[in-house]
């Protein structure tokens, strides 16, 4: 179904050794964005992998204008690679997605067309309603993300099923306001980012998408993360 919409859409893809999946999901992009008018942002935080040497042989396939890659030092957290991304986005609205696969492109043409049909402030990606949900994690990985989302359902009330997703559509301008005001980092961020969006009073939609497991590299997730959730919670449920 071809999804007719004017805006320009900026997709940005934070990269650490990304090499096996930045050429994919690139790829996925422009086959599943065909009569969108779009560019790709790769933040890449210093991968040792040789991750910007695939980004740049994919601006020579498909132009430094609809690639751009804007590369940092080193590992500067998750936060400010989209403040980083946003400083360069031409689009009037901004997509954020993992590289590693996780979120299929082929979900984007249901996220512009959500945004287009209620004229959202931001869409969101859940694996937590009808048609949503998530494949190749252990039975232990899904009850503990069940768990902080419906932990943080309970104690903050922020309006969406899913808290901790990173697959979203954002007006520029709404991400620009929340982004300014979120302090979180690491794994909190995504959370901080749509409780922070809800208190604002932004018009929030969610599309139902299927949560894969990264098909190359290693996951990031560990107990450092979850124990910077729940410290993260504590301080929500404080602020906001």
């Amino acid at each position: 179904m071809e999804v007719q919409h004017k805006s320009k859409f900026s997709v940005i893809i934070p990269t650490y050794n990304e090499r096996l999946n930045i050429a994919l999901i690139v790829y996925l992009v422009f086959k599943h964005l065909r009569d969108v008018d779009f560019e790709i942002i790769v933040v890449d935080d210093g991968s040792p992998d040789g991750t910007q040497d695939i980004v740049k042989q994919l601006q020579q396939v498909y132009g430094e204008d609809r690639i751009l890659l804007r590369a940092r030092p080193k590992k500067l957290g998750l936060g400010t690679a989209y403040i980083h991304g946003l400083k360069h986005a031409s689009g009037n609205f901004v997509v954020i997605m993992d590289a590693d696969l996780s979120h299929h492109p082929k979900y984007l043409p249901s996220f512009i067309r959500k945004q287009l049909e209620t004229g959202a402030d931001i869409v969101t990606g859940t694996r937590y309603v009808k048609d949503g949900g998530v494949h190749g994690w252990t039975l232990m990985r899904k009850l503990t993300s069940r768990g902080a989302n419906v932990l943080a359902q309970t104690l903050l009330w922020p309006g969406v099923s899913d808290l901790t997703g990173s697959f979203r559509l954002y007006r520029k301008s709404v991400l620009e306001d929340v982004i300014s005001s979120c302090v979180s980092k690491g794994y909190v961020f995504q959370m901080e980012m749509i409780v922070r969006a809800s208190r604002k009073g932004y018009h929030i939609e969610e599309v139902p998408i299927t949560f894969v497991d990264r098909v190359f590299g290693s996951s990031k997730l560990g107990g450092s993360e979850i124990v910077e959730y729940l410290k993260g919670l504590a301080y929500l449920l404080v602020t906001t």
